[in-house]
């Protein structure tokens, strides 16, 4: 996850050193282990090598998986240090671009936010929000700080509220309302010297710190291993006693959707998937000094390949496209109740 943890609780420095280190042996995962590391360059105060981690992924010859994520955070930490006019050029070419991804909007727009940039935040949320939730029944989960950030921005400009200041209390599920939450006079009470004011501007707080760790956290997930039909193949042609973990591949998906399901019916948070291939597998295993037929290896390998950035939320949207790769959408695959 992206970490937000102060840095007299972390030696943010030695973190991210540990990361680049990672990701130079496992180049395939650079761009989600990179991200990270250039999060704590940011948290230890150093933002110009926090850049150049962002340059390196945006010109290495490998393809990005988010392009226009690493641009939006390359431009929030360049503005931070004196860069205005190259962090608004980067802006200003990610909403001519108009990605269909949530992220780089919303770091985007709340940028422009902590400069004071109200109005040109304002029009970034309700740019991306008209592109990504018009005709949209239920707005997915990623959206949602699009939604409560453009709320946020025009409480602060005093405008009155409209259909999608209204969608946004509808999927607020905080006990303080929006409108509570985001009131430019709450600054105000901070303040004050009756302390029941104090108390609640506290409570205040605490639950829009809560929604803004919930939004922006990417947290390291309890991961089950999935292995495509062909990469199974190829296991279990090469690794014959492994057959015992995977009867068939019909019964290793079946077998993922009711893992997952039982662990979040038992509350297990933070939810994941991986997906295997044999060469990553055997590389592991080298690099264990284990032979890649040992089935206590597996868990392990899983674990390894979250802790690298390569899960996958579960369960994803209804309407997205099922985990299991088979094109149809989770709700009418491995979704169905």
């Amino acid at each position: 996850m992206r970490p937000d943890t102060p840095a007299e609780n972390v030696d943010h420095t030695a973190e991210a050193d540990r990361l680049e280190r990672t990701a130079d042996l496992y180049p395939e995962d650079a761009e989600a282990l990179l991200l990270r590391a250039a999060a704590h360059r940011e948290l230890s105060g150093d933002r110009p090598t926090a850049t150049a981690l962002y340059d390196r992924l945006l010109t290495s010859s490998r393809e990005l998986d988010e392009p226009f994520l690493v641009r939006a955070l390359k431009a929030s930490n360049l503005w931070e240090y004196g860069h205005e006019a190259e962090a608004r050029a980067i802006i200003t070419g990610i909403r001519t671009t108009a990605p269909r991804d949530p992220a780089p909007w919303v770091i985007v727009a709340e940028s422009l936010e902590a400069h004071d940039e109200l109005e040109q935040a304002h029009e970034t949320f309700t740019q991306a929000v008209h592109l990504l939730l018009t005709g949209v029944e239920a707005p997915p989960r990623a959206t949602h700080p699009l939604l409560f950030g453009r709320h946020r921005v025009r409480r602060m400009l005093g405008a009155a509220h409209d259909e999608w200041d209204a969608l946004a209390d509808t999927v607020h599920s905080l006990p303080i309302t929006l409108d509570e939450l985001h009131d430019p006079k709450r600054v105000w009470s901070l303040g004050s010297e009756n302390p029941a004011e104090l108390e609640a501007e506290i409570l205040r707080l605490r639950a829009e710190l809560g929604a803004f760790r919930e939004a922006l956290s990417r947290p390291f997930p309890v991961a089950v291993l999935h292995w495509p039909a062909g990469e199974l193949t190829e296991l279990l042609s090469a690794y014959p006693t492994l057959a015992e973990e995977y009867p068939s591949h019909g019964e290793h998906l079946a077998s993922i959707e009711a893992a997952l399901r039982e662990l979040a019916a038992s509350g297990t948070p933070n939810l994941g998937i991986v997906t295997g291939t044999v060469p990553s597998y055997e590389a592991f295993a080298a690099s264990e000094l284990t032979s890649p037929s040992d089935p206590s290896l597996l868990p392990q390998y899983a674990t390894t390949l979250a802790a690298r950035g390569r899960a996958a939320a579960w369960p994803p949207e209804r309407t997205a496209a099922c985990w299991c790769g088979s094109g149809r959408a989770y709700g009418e695959c491995h979704g169905v109740d």
